[in-house]
């Protein structure tokens, strides 16, 4: 979205993820529970996006050529869209039904919510009474209390998720990197959305966590704006059989 806050991929046929363990099948029962289907438990899980109207949850930030979300420092300014981009960020975020947010993305994008500031044009002012409608689950150690359209988590990663994509028929989207490595490595992800940058930053913090097990992904869209930044847009590849 438009806070990175949005990235690993080395190349464009061999992205990874970890292959649910027995948490993330017994998650997966849950989820598919929760979400009134049959869940899948093989480890290629199908996308969801090309054939079913289930919603997803979704993991989208903005990366560097190298795969890091922002720089050893902590920054990310070389993340910043054009018009045509934040457009597209602000029709993607319309489709959304739900966040999952740690803390520090969080208050990254509370301003959106509490700074009228942040509404000094029309596309700032539609991008924020955009964002300040989506319901948000804040996962924090620290907070006691958040403010805006968001709660504290009171459950796992697993069931937060569950219950989030059972509240809409939307697709629900996860953020930042520590929050949705956890999710990855449950195998709850269904897609990979990466704005690549054309930086290298030679470290930081990375898009996608360390994994053991590698699964193919299916590229189901490219977008280039203008000359800087590539979208890419994965899903779970498909079993022959399915």
């Amino acid at each position: 979205m438009l806070f990175n806050v949005f990235a690993m991929v080395a190349e464009f046929e061999a992205d990874l993820i970890r292959l649910p363990t027995k948490e993330g099948m017994r998650v997966a029962k849950a989820k598919g529970r929760l979400r009134g289907r049959k869940p899948k438990l093989n480890a290629h899980r199908p996308s969801l996006r090309c054939d079913e109207l289930e919603a997803m949850l979704i993991y989208s930030m903005n990366v560097s050529v190298d795969g890091f979300i922002a720089d050893r420092e902590g920054a990310f300014g070389w993340t910043a869209p054009n018009e045509e981009q934040f457009r597209f960020h602000l029709a993607q975020t319309r489709e959304l039904g739900g966040y999952l947010c740690g803390r520090r993305l969080y208050e990254t994008m509370l301003p959106w919510e509490t700074d009228p500031s942040m509404r000094d044009n029309e596309l700032r002012a539609a991008f924020a009474d955009v964002w300040c409608a989506i319901p948000k689950v804040v996962f924090s150690r620290t907070l006691d209390s958040v403010q805006g359209n968001a709660r504290l988590a009171e459950a796992s990663v697993a069931e937060e998720a569950a219950a989030a994509l059972d509240a809409t028929d939307k697709d629900v989207s996860i953020g930042g990197a520590g929050l949705a490595a956890a999710a990855i490595e449950l195998g709850l992800v269904d897609e990979l959305r990466m704005f690549r940058n054309p930086v290298v930053v030679g470290g930081g913090t990375p898009f996608l966590p360390p994994v053991t097990e590698d699964i193919r992904l299916d590229l189901v869209e490219t977008r280039t704006f203008g000359l800087r930044v590539i979208y890419e847009r994965y899903g779970r590849a498909r079993d022959e059989s399915d």
